[in-house]
């Protein structure tokens, strides 16, 4: 039966590792295939349409990374990216329908090839005399195409995760790499540049197992192992980078009127140049890790509501109330000041109600100061103010001094909103919080609460669209 079971478990583990990958595994030879298509092929292939193709050349799209594949047991003579970049721009310029390319990476070849044809047509018309038609002249470019593969980074993040019970267990390993392209027009009348694009694709490998060794009955042993490694294709990320570089070039010229699409295609252009400039502006505030940068600097209005909750000489707190209103000044792009306003209820199950107004002042540290998420830590002090006590004790007072410590989380809606979560626990500096001096230990209350954050000012994206206006 506990065989049984462990077979189960792990059948269920491979199950949900990877369905597309655990489940397709070779087990024959395969034919040959038509090349895959990447996810801007079809992009590509979709663009509107020109009034008339440009002529263009590319001689060579070269490998300028200098890098070698990565070996575990020395060096290797295996470049890392593929050396035929020029031959996939080609067929990204063929498949976009924009452009009409000329032989130029081979063109000693070319050529050859034509000198071979005069010469043989020479002797055939002084054997024949026939008058056979001269070669058509070569086709010029308008416009060369230059650039390259710059850049191939490994590792650039890696990481894992596993676990294991009692000899069951599995891990995942994951690691991305980055390749990155430059695309320019050039034109072959002035030699100015008309146009470079700039594009980066990440290149993802994973890993996962999972295993099992476990004793099942006295000397039975059973151990099983199973997992897959899957590693994106080097070639099908250069070939999506270069596709996009191609429909950026495209869309950019027709932006700055390098090219004219056809008159019945107009608007079908003016809406993917209105989606591209909206992924442009998107980028301009990605950086890598593809981490959105959202500029906090300024300051910030803040609304929160949530509970308070007293630690003090009674039992049976009861969770009460609480609104805080507080702004926000930066000082630094991770240090900030806080000024807080707080009305909260204090309450302990039939022996202690009071309601509190209060003013804090905090040093706030932003461990991701320009992410969509981050964490925050919080100190400093305040000073809150009894709103009910009439009856206070002999010698007590209705005003308490306080330190201060929180921790908060913060999630950007937009570029101006965020929402957010804090804890923040709360030390008096006597033992009167609750109108009862008892032992040796101060009162302290803790405050949870939720709320939205609203930044002032124009953000970063607002400022660019500003200047670009």
């Amino acid at each position: 039966m506990k065989f049984f079971q462990y077979s189960i478990l792990m059948g269920v583990v491979a199950l949900f590792c990877s369905c597309g990958s655990y489940f397709n595994q070779p087990v024959d030879y395969q034919d040959a295939r038509i090349g895959e298509s990447t996810n801007a092929t079809s992009a590509l292939k979709n663009l509107p349409l020109p009034e008339e193709p440009v002529v263009v050349g590319v001689y060579n799209f070269r490998d300028l990374t200098g890098q070698y594949k990565p070996s575990e047991i020395g060096s290797t003579f295996s470049t890392a990216v593929t050396q035929g970049a020029t031959s996939i721009l080609i067929k990204a310029l063929e498949d976009s329908k924009w452009f009409t390319t000329i032989e130029r990476e081979n063109v000693g070849n070319l050529l050859n090839e034509r000198n071979i044809i005069r010469s043989t047509r020479q002797e055939y018309r002084a054997n024949s005399n026939t008058n056979e038609p001269q070669l058509p002249p070569l086709l010029y470019a308008g416009i060369i195409l230059e650039g390259g593969i710059v850049s191939y980074d490994t590792n650039i993040i890696t990481g894992g995760l596993g676990a294991r019970y009692f000899g069951v267990g599995g891990s995942t390993q994951y690691r991305q790499d980055r390749v990155t392209i430059y695309l320019r027009a050039v034109s072959t009348s002035s030699g100015r540049i008309l146009k470079n694009v700039y594009i980066s694709k990440t290149i993802l490998s994973q890993a996962l197992d999972a295993s099992l060794f476990k004793y099942v009955s006295f000397q039975r042993l059973m151990e099983a192992e199973t997992g897959f490694t899957r590693n994106e294709p080097v070639q099908l990320a250069v070939t999506e980078a270069i596709e996009k570089g191609v429909e950026a070039l495209v869309l950019e010229g027709i932006q700055d009127d390098l090219w004219t699409p056809r008159e019945d295609q107009k608007p079908f252009a003016e809406k993917l140049i209105a989606s591209y400039n909206a992924e442009k502006e998107d980028a301009s505030v990605n950086r890598l890790y593809n981490r959105k940068f959202i500029d906090k600097s300024g300051s910030s209005f803040g609304v929160n509501v949530g509970t308070s909750l007293i630690s003090g000489d009674y039992s049976k707190a009861k969770a009460g109330g609480m609104l805080r209103l507080d702004y926000t000044k930066n000082i630094l792009p991770s240090l900030s000041v806080n000024l807080a306003g707080n009305a909260f209820e204090l309450e302990n199950e039939g022996a202690f109600s009071e309601k509190f107004v209060g003013l804090d002042v905090n040093g706030q540290y932003n461990v991701l100061p320009n992410d969509t998420f981050g964490p925050y830590l919080s100190a400093g002090g305040g000073v809150i103010y009894g709103l009910e006590s009439d009856g206070l004790p002999e010698g007590m007072s209705s005003t308490h001094f306080k330190l201060q410590y929180g921790l908060g989380l913060e999630y950007m809606l937009t570029d101006r909103l965020g929402i957010r979560g804090f804890a923040e626990h709360n030390i008096m500096f006597n033992d009167e919080l609750d109108q009862l001096v008892h032992g040796k230990r101060n009162d302290h209350y803790f405050n949870f609460s939720v709320g939205l954050n609203f930044y002032l000012g124009k953000s970063k994206r607002e400022r660019n669209n500003n200047l670009n206006n």
